[in-house]
């Protein structure tokens, strides 16, 4: 059983719902399984918490 991680800044509830979507399709269609058993957890991670390039996300 495939389970996808994915972390990320907080999005919108419609795009997270999108995302899985996609996700779950992709795995379906790459290792023909039934998309009952693809999870995807999405950890969200506040902008103070996340950095790139040396600055906080936050910052930006």
């Amino acid at each position: 059983m495939p389970i996808v991680t994915v972390q990320q800044g907080p999005r919108d509830v419609e795009l997270k719902r999108e995302l899985v979507k996609r996700l779950t399709d992709a795995f379906v269609d790459a290792y023909r399984i039934p998309a009952e058993s693809v999870q995807v957890c999405i950890h969200e991670v506040p902008a103070d918490n996340w950095g790139a390039a040396g600055k906080l996300t936050a910052d930006k």
